[in-house]
């Protein structure tokens, strides 16, 4: 089996290397003058992961919120349904005070990659193709099932849901779900919950951008599953299913996919729902 040979510290620059490109890349466009280029490359790091968050966070959430009440009004969501602008503006003040703390664990596990302490590989060809394919395969189905697994016990470990997760279970009908909902919980809450993206790499060979890509598109999947569309794209676990999860507090734990629900029998589907109304 073909695994990415480090070459030391010169292997471990690259890395740097492009995390400073990606500083210099978002920082010098959005902060004015040059200030933050004294700092430290870690705080430089955090504060690029930080806004850059920011940045996702409203303008995919504006935009979803747009499209799904709005231009195409009730095509997807009922009348009914749709949150109140008070719901959406609480929903985004949790986040906007949680979001940098979320970006703490992000700017951690990069400078232990840059640090050599993870199986990172940076080029593809490291591992060729094919290679790339089965450890990007066994990555996402280790993400999925610790996500599973730490979601699931958010719920049953009682002092972890009174005092963390109950924050994002504070919205629990479908007129108080919104795209905006998605980071709208309690920091460690989301740092729990990311943690199989950042655990994955000191277990398995895993491709820095793929990694660093999919940690942060975690934006645009949360804010999807909080829209109340049943997309009804099998298996993915999409908004329908996670909008009983978060009415019945007992089912559809699972993150991408229906498959770890369904091995443990913690799946409800939005059809059966129908079904009983």
């Amino acid at each position: 089996m073909a695994t990415p040979q480090h070459h030391g510290g010169q292997y471990g620059r690259l890395f740097q290397e492009e995390t400073g490109w990606y500083n210099e890349m978002l920082l010098s466009v959005v902060l004015p003058g040059n200030w933050w280029r004294v700092l430290p490359h870690l705080v430089q790091s955090w504060l690029r992961n930080c806004i850059g968050v920011y940045l996702m966070y409203f303008i995919i959430g504006f935009l979803w919120c747009f499209v799904i009440y709005h231009w195409k009004q009730h095509a997807y969501v009922p009348k009914d349904s749709i949150p109140t602008v008070e719901a959406m503006k609480k929903q985004i003040l949790v986040a906007s005070v949680s979001m940098p703390f979320y970006t703490v664990l992000p700017t951690v596990y990069e400078y232990m990659i840059e640090s050599g302490w993870t199986q990172c590989f940076f080029h593809i060809s490291d591992v060729g193709w094919p290679m790339y394919l089965v450890y990007l395969a066994f990555y996402l189905i280790f993400v999925e099932c610790g996500m599973y697994w730490m979601h699931r016990e958010l719920h049953h470990i009682k002092p972890l849901y009174k005092h963390l997760h109950a924050i994002h279970h504070l919205y629990n009908k479908e007129n108080t779900l919104s795209p905006f909902a998605g980071l709208a919980s309690h920091p460690v809450d989301g740092i729990l919950l990311a943690m199989p993206h950042v655990v994955a790499p000191f277990l398995l060979p895993t491709h820095f951008r793929a990694n660093i890509a999919l940690l942060f598109m975690e934006a645009i999947w949360t804010a999807n599953i909080h829209d109340c569309i049943h997309g009804k794209v099998w298996p993915v676990m999409g908004a329908g299913y996670h909008t009983i999860h978060h009415t019945t507090y007992r089912h559809n734990y699972g993150h991408y996919t229906i498959w770890m629900d369904s091995l443990f029998g913690t799946l409800q589907k939005p059809e059966d729902i129908f079904k009983e109304d």
